[in-house]
């Protein structure tokens, strides 16, 4: 058991690592080939190097397949080996259609109906994994067997809306990551106390990775995460909450990402997160309306204080993520016919 245990550390000390020293080195190779992106909330035009999410996704892949090697030679768990190459392959697909979104630049990216077309397939290697699972805990009316629609069915949606909504809620130094911690350590806890071992090991290689990763990302960032991180995680969220058999507190984690898709449906969809910046570099409202969390963030947080700035905002939303985080928490205690 204490082998055990320090194996799963050293794969989370994978995680933080590999991010922690591959991020400098990608900044300055994303600086050299011109990969940069405009940092739209500074007074000065700031050019930041962009698609970190390489890292990410790097350190994700290196950690579980440390993870799977040893679980494979010294407790011959050969099935898992299976699992996580489904999940590396679900992970790398997704992570080639933002890398597609991130060279292409976000003005000219991928279309929007593309973006869910072309996650569809990524769903198929971890599809192929959970063919064996029949079960599924929906909200109000616990576990319901489902047959091969589980795989056939909740997979791919949970894939698709997952990896398209996380990209939504974005555009702010931190906030993408911030977030992801946030959703990241919420369903490792709850895997934990339903008893999902692999559902917590998954989130925490996931969780450490974003720990380190922010340390660059936070304001002001050095680095953006870019499509190729918001496309992946929200596909490795989605994969750590089946795992961990958490999907339906999942639902209630994502509800700033329903916001998100809701506000800005009243203009088409024809509408920007960014904020109006001003001289000193405060915050106002880009529009008379509420089109997107952010904008909600700046109105509400303008009636509280004069002048509003990028870390308010973005302080502002992590801290209704954390409220959510604490509420689906609640929920699992003491809602049992959730």
């Amino acid at each position: 058991m204490l082998l055990e245990s320090i194996s799963v550390i050293i794969a989370y000390v994978i995680s933080f690592g590999v991010t922690f020293f591959l991020t400098p080195l990608w900044i300055d190779y994303a600086r050299k080939i011109n990969l940069l992106g405009r940092d739209m909330h500074k007074v000065e035009e700031t050019m930041v190097p962009e698609a970190g999410g390489i890292v990410i996704v790097t350190a994700l892949v290196f950690s579980l397949f440390y993870y799977a090697g040893v679980q494979v030679v010294y407790w011959h768990q050969e099935r898992l080996m299976t699992v996580i190459m489904g999940i590396i392959g679900t992970l790398l697909c997704v992570a080639i259609i933002g890398v597609m979104d991130d060279f292409r630049g976000w003005k000219v990216g991928l279309l929007q109906w593309q973006k869910p077309l072309l996650t569809l397939p990524a769903a198929i290697p971890f599809l192929l994994v959970t063919l064996p699972r029949t079960l599924i805990d929906i909200p109000f009316f616990g576990q319901v067997h489902v047959g091969v629609l589980f795989p056939l069915l909740f997979v791919p949606l949970a894939i698709v809306g997952a990896s398209n909504a996380f990209n939504m809620l974005a555009g702010y130094n931190g906030l993408e990551t911030g977030l992801g911690i946030i959703l990241l350590g919420t369903l490792g806890f709850l895997s934990f106390m339903n008893g999902q071992y692999i559902g917590v090991v998954l989130c925490l290689i996931g969780f450490f990775s974003l720990c380190a990763f922010m340390i660059y990302n936070w304001y002001p960032a050095k680095i953006f995460p870019g499509d190729t991180m918001t496309y992946s995680l929200g596909a490795y969220i989605a994969i750590c909450a089946m795992m961990g058999h958490v999907e339906k507190y999942a639902l209630i984690l994502f509800i700033p990402y329903y916001l998100d898709f809701l506000l800005p449906l009243r203009k088409q969809m024809k509408v920007e997160a960014f904020a109006r910046v001003n001289t000193d570099g405060s915050f106002e409202p880009p529009y008379h309306e509420v089109y997107d969390s952010a904008h909600l963030a700046i109105a509400v947080l303008k009636r509280i204080k004069h002048k509003v700035f990028e870390r308010d905002v973005v302080l502002f939303i992590l801290g209704g993520g954390l409220v959510i985080s604490i509420a689906t928490i609640l929920v699992y205690f003491f809602v049992p016919w959730f």
